[in-house]
C-alpha cells in the first residue's frame, strides 16, 4: 500500500502528482498485468534481449 503524507496547507494536486509518480515507480500495474498469464522463461529472455538490442540501436542512432 502506498502512503502519501499530505502536509498542512499542501495543494491536493501536488499530493496527487506525488502519488502518481510513486505508483509508477513501484511498477504495480506492470506486475499485475504481467501476472495475468504465464510466460515461459525462454520467451521472457528472448523479449529482454530484443528490448536490449532496440535500446542499444536507439542510443547508437542518437549519438550520430
Amino acid at each position: 500500500m502506498l502512503i502519501i503524507p499530505v502536509k498542512e496547507g499542501e495543494n491536493i494536486d501536488r499530493a496527487l502528482k506525488r502519488y502518481r509518480s510513486k505508483h509508477k515507480k513501484t511498477k504495480l500495474m506492470q506486475n499485475l498485468r504481467s501476472n495475468q498469464h504465464f510466460t515461459k522463461k525462454s520467451v521472457q529472455r528472448r523479449e529482454e534481449i530484443a528490448k536490449a538490442v532496440y535500446k542499444e540501436e536507439y542510443k547508437r542512432l542518437q549519438e550520430e
